[in-house]
């Protein structure tokens, strides 16, 4: 028969108590078990000595029966000294799967598109302001030469009065 210490829920509705109990892997989770050797109060705040309690005989005894506690009993155990406790690491868990892959290389993909279109954009828009400076200056420079030539026959239009 395989044995776990594992823990069993009690307590009210929102208000969990659980005992720490030694009991047959196929029994249910709050059912039939062989034998009780701690508590545990998670609504105690984390360092207080209550939170966690072991009766460290019985539960040196189970071990040492073959009994494997659970991952959260570990920890329990684990920080009594009395188990060695190494954090689940399962980095597959970690992974995204499929469809998150497949939205994470969509995003990038329109990532890259956004930032050539704006490089586009910034490039047409500085060939544009280059254009528009150059016309700018030529602008300026027929300025400078047109008033000269120009101004002499205007003005002279407009002081010979029309004939009618």
């Amino acid at each position: 028969m395989a044995v776990k210490l594992r823990l069993a829920r009690h307590g009210a509705k929102k208000r969990p108590y659980y005992r720490i109990v030694a009991a047959d892997v196929r029994a249910p989770r709050d059912g039939r078990f062989i034998e009780q050797v701690g508590a545990y109060n998670p609504m105690l705040p984390k360092d207080h000595e209550m939170r966690v309690q072991l009766d460290v005989e019985k539960v040196q005894a189970w071990l040492n029966k073959g009994a494997r506690p659970t991952e959260r009993v570990a920890r329990f155990l684990g920080a009594a000294g009395m188990w060695e406790w190494k954090a689940g690491n399962n980095p597959e868990k970690g992974k995204p799967g499929e469809k998150a892959l497949e939205r994470i290389e969509e995003r990038k993909e329109k990532a890259e598109a956004r930032a050539a279109a704006e490089a586009e954009a910034k490039e047409a828009a500085a060939e544009a302001k280059k254009a528009a400076d150059a016309a700018a200056k030529q602008a300026i420079e027929d300025a400078k030469n047109a008033p000269k030539e120009e101004a002499a026959p205007e003005a002279a239009a407009e002081e010979t009065p029309a004939e009618e």
